[in-house]
C-alpha cells in the first residue's frame, strides 16, 4: 500500500487541526461525561461484557474494581468493609424471609400477596374504631411489624445487597450461597414467593385496601437486581433461576404499567412519579424489555424534569412536606436511579438541561448548597437528613466531579462509589 507524503509543515497543519478539532469535541460534549467514561453498560446486558459477567445496572466495574485495588492501604474503604462482612455475618446466621411470614392474611386470602400499611397513617383519637388518619412525616411504628410484609421486605433487599457485596470483595462462597437463597424464598419458591404485586400496599384502614403510592415499597427490589449481577462467578443462582427471576419482574412491570394503582402511581406528580419511572425503567431492563425502559427514559425531560424542577433547581412539590430536605434528597436518588437506566440505553440524562437552566444538576446544587447550613433551610424540616446528603453528594461527584462537590465519605457508600 502507497501511503502518501507530506512535508513537514503540512504535518505541523495537520496536528494544529487535530487538536484544535478535539478540543471543539470536548467543549461540545455532555456535562456528564464522566458518567460516560470507562466500562460501558449496554442496554438490558448492564455491564456484564465489562463486569465478568455481573450483570449490574448501577454499580459499575470500574468503581468496584478499583474499591477493591484500595482495600489493604485506605483506612476509609478498609473500615467500611469490615463493618460490611460483619453485616454479612450476621445474615448467615438468620433465616431468608418471605411473605409467608407476616400474621395478617391479606383481605384476598392469599398469602403470597404482599401486604403494608401506609407510613403516615394513624388511629384516630376522636374515633378509634373508624378509619386512619394522617400525620405527614410521623411514621407510624406499626408499618415494620410482622402484622405486615414491610420489615420482611426491607430486611431482604438489605440482606441480599449486603451478601452479594460482602461476597464480590470477600471471594467467600457462603455469602452468595446466602444471597441466593434469599432471592429463591422471595422471588422464585412456590411455597413462598411473593405474587407480581403490589395491590394491597400502604393500605389505610377505613380508607383504602391499597393504595397507587404502594408502588413505591418495590423500590427496595431495586439493590437486588445489582446483587442478583454480583453473584454471577459463584453460580450460587442458575440460568434457569436467573430467567425465572427476569420472569417475575416482567410480570410486576405488566402489573405496574396496567393496574389501576400502578398507572396512577405513573400520574403522581412528586417523588413518587419520580420513583415509579426509575423502578419501571430498571426493571424493565432486568426483565430484558428494553422498549419499555427507552419509552420511560424518552419521557422523562418533559413529564419530570421540566414538571418537578423550578428555575432554581427547587422540586417544589417537595418542599410542601413536613420533611421537605428529606423528600427533596429522595425525590433526587431517584432520578439518579433513572439516569442510571438511561445511560444504559446511550441517554444522558445527567447532562440533559431543559426550559431555563431546569436540570438534575441543577437540582443537585440547590441541595448542596445548605451542607453544613441546615440552619438556613427555609421551609420544614423535622430531622435534618445530613448522611443522606453525603451520600447523594458522593454519588453526584462521581458523575460531574472529580472535585464538583465537597465529599464525607462513610458507611458502605465508599464500598459502591469510588472516591475520585
Amino acid at each position: 500500500m502507497i501511503r502518501p507524503r507530506f512535508r513537514p509543515g503540512q504535518q505541523i497543519l495537520r496536528l494544529v487541526l487535530a487538536v484544535a478539532v478535539a478540543a471543539a469535541a470536548a467543549a461540545a460534549a455532555p456535562s456528564a461525561v464522566a458518567a460516560f467514561s470507562g466500562a460501558v453498560c449496554r442496554g438490558e446486558d448492564g455491564y456484564a461484557d465489562a463486569f465478568g459477567g455481573r450483570r449490574t445496572f448501577a454499580l459499575r466495574p470500574d468503581d468496584l474494581m478499583a474499591i477493591k485495588a484500595a482495600l489493604p492501604g485506605d483506612p476509609v474503604v478498609a473500615a467500611a468493609y469490615r463493618d460490611l462482612i460483619a453485616a454479612a455475618d450476621r445474615a448467615l446466621a438468620t433465616k431468608p424471609g418471605s411473605v409467608m411470614d407476616k400474621r395478617s392474611i391479606p383481605v384476598s386470602g392469599d398469602r403470597h400477596d404482599y401486604v403494608s400499611l401506609a407510613r403516615y397513617w394513624w388511629p384516630d383519637p376522636a374515633n378509634p374504631g373508624g378509619a386512619y388518619v394522617r400525620r405527614d412525616g410521623q411514621t407510624n411504628p406499626e408499618i415494620e411489624t410482622n402484622r405486615f410484609d414491610r420489615s420482611a421486605l426491607s430486611r431482604m433487599a438489605r440482606e441480599t445487597d449486603t451478601l452479594a457485596l460482602a461476597y464480590h470483595y470477600s471471594g467467600d462462597a457462603r455469602y452468595a450461597a446466602r444471597a441466593a437463597a434469599g432471592i429463591r424464598a422471595w422471588f422464585l419458591d412456590p411455597a413462598t414467593a411473593m405474587n407480581p404485586h403490589m395491590n394491597y400496599a400502604q393500605a389505610v384502614p377505613g380508607v383504602a385496601e391499597g393504595r397507587p403510592e404502594g408502588v413505591l415499597d418495590g423500590a427496595s427490589f431495586i439493590a437486588v437486581i445489582d446483587a442478583a449481577g454480583l453473584l454471577a462467578p459463584s453460580g450460587a443462582l442458575t440460568p434457569a433461576e436467573v430467567a425465572a427471576l427476569e420472569s417475575w419482574f416482567s410480570r410486576y412491570v405488566d402489573w405496574m404499567r396496567t393496574s389501576a394503582n400502578g398507572k396512577a402511581e405513573a400520574r403522581a406528580a412528586n417523588n413518587h412519579g419520580i420513583w415509579y419511572d426509575a423502578q419501571l425503567a430498571r426493571f424493565a431492563l432486568f426483565a430484558r424489555r428494553p422498549d419499555v425502559a427507552r419509552a420511560v427514559v424518552a419521557a422523562f425531560p418533559k413529564s419530570r424534569i421540566e414538571k418537578q424542577v423550578d428555575t432554581s433547581g427547587a422540586l417544589p412539590a417537595e418542599l410542601t412536606r413536613t420533611r421537605s430536605f428529606h423528600y427533596s434528597l429522595y425525590a433526587l436518588e431517584a432520578a439518579y436511579v433513572l439516569a442510571d437506566s438511561a445511560r444504559c440505553l446511550g441517554v444522558d440524562l445527567y447532562g440533559f438541561e431543559g426550559t431555563k437552566g431546569r436540570s438534575l444538576r441543577k437540582a443537585t446544587d440547590f441541595v448542596a448548597a445548605y451542607r453544613g447550613r441546615s440552619a438556613d433551610w427555609p421551609h420544614k424540616e423535622m430531622g435534618w437528613p445530613a448522611d443522606l446528603l453525603d451520600e447523594l453528594l458522593l454519588r453526584a461527584d462521581g458523575i460531574w466531579g472529580p472535585g464538583a462537590y465537597p465529599l464525607a465519605a462513610r458507611g458502605d457508600i465508599v464500598l459502591r462509589y469510588r472516591l475520585r
